[in-house]
């Protein structure tokens, strides 16, 4: 990205009774000094706790629905016009449609804008929708994936892996499968995809450590190992992928936080994961500690963790990474903060550059395009 250019940030929060958010907020992020503007109310909406951006830069999807939608129900996902330009933009109701299975946690479009996804925590399942030209999203099957095993429940963790849990929705780099991480299963749940039908076909399972609650996960730039963040064990673990034949393999799994750091805190359980465009580093969240744990992955592709950052906040839900890879952007639920970080370059540290602002139970960081 040049030099001095400013981009849109849009972020999803929580709207439960004890939020003073309204729904999504919007900024403007300046890509030299990592000034981060005052963000304001884009679009007056019931959990939009997720966003996705459509490829072309020009429609934004979030779970729930705007208030005004004719719907009492927050169990939809919702499409969104981008208007004006970058520093300027508006959001435009487009329409909304029903997950079929619950309130989604997780939402993405798949890599040519044709389909969209949401995971159901609640309900276990997967739903696809048909994206139109115009953006707007027709709810088309949900896919239960209590269906997809004997014992759907991985049961190792009381309570948490009873049931199925879906939490995370994405592609492969060639769009042929998608995969959802499932944090009762203990699995990586992976469907072929079939974007001109459009429909999810089961394919097979990436197997995670048992007890480690799957919940989100990242491909390398290079399309070739995939990295899930376990939630329940703090851990992350990586996978040789095949992608001629859509199959995960698991190999090292590295703690997010020394057992030591876990001992001393209540209650600590790890949230995002993103991949630095380079491939040589990799960054997670770990709400409790409330910090960023940053990792090195070696030529050899081992993975060391090199640092733990606060994030100047508190419960780190979500976080993006610009698509440059300078900067992150740290989302505070409980302390309604959006919080700046420098990525060092060369040796993916990070860097606290005293920029936080306030947003009403921030959850989801969204970086747009600048060319919307």
């Amino acid at each position: 990205m040049a030099s001095g250019q400013t981009v849109d940030v849009w972020f999803g929060t929580s709207t439960g009774r004890n939020s003073e958010s309204r729904g999504i907020y919007h900024a403007t992020f300046d890509m030299e000094t990592g000034k981060l503007s005052r963000a304001t109310l884009a679009a007056e909406t019931r959990s939009p706790g997720f966003l996705a951006m459509h490829p072309n830069g020009k429609v934004l999807y979030a779970t729930g629905s705007p208030a005004s939608a004719n719907s009492t129900s927050n169990d939809n996902v919702s499409a969104f016009r981008i208007t004006g330009p970058v520093g300027k933009a508006k959001l435009e109701y487009i329409n909304s449609a029903p997950t079929g299975d619950g309130g989604a946690a997780h939402v993405s479009t798949d890599r040519d804008g044709k389909v969209l996804m949401s995971a159901q925590y609640g309900g276990g399942s997967t739903t696809l929708y048909q994206l139109a030209e115009d953006g707007s999203v027709k709810h088309v099957e949900v896919k239960e994936h209590s269906e997809l095993l004997p014992k759907a429940g991985s049961g190792v963790v009381p309570k948490r892996q009873d049931h199925p849990h879906a939490h995370w929705t994405g592609t492969s780099p060639d769009n042929r499968f998608a995969f959802v991480p499932d944090l009762g299963m203990d699995r990586v749940v992976i469907w072929k995809l079939d974007t001109e039908t459009p429909a999810l076909t089961p394919h097979g399972f990436g197997v995670c450590p048992p007890g480690g609650g799957p919940r989100h996960m990242k491909f390398s730039p290079d399309g070739s190992r995939v990295y899930v963040l376990n939630e329940l064990a703090l851990s992350l673990t990586a996978f040789d992928y095949d992608a001629e034949k859509g199959v995960m393999t698991p190999g090292q799994t590295i703690r997010t936080l020394s057992e030591v750091v876990k001992a001393k805190e209540t209650f600590n359980s790890a949230s995002e994961i993103r991949v630095h465009p380079s491939g040589r580093f990799i960054y997670t969240a770990n709400r409790g500690n409330d910090s960023i744990s940053a990792f090195r992955v070696d030529d050899n592709g081992v993975m060391w963790l090199i640092e733990v950052e606060p994030i100047r906040g508190a419960w780190p839900r979500n976080f993006g990474m610009d698509p440059s890879g300078r900067w992150l952007i740290v989302a505070g639920q409980q302390s309604n903060t959006a919080t700046v970080f420098a990525i060092d370059q060369e040796t993916g540290e990070l860097q606290f550059i005293r920029e936080t602002v306030a947003v009403p139970s921030s959850i989801c960081v969204l970086f747009g395009t600048p060319n919307n």
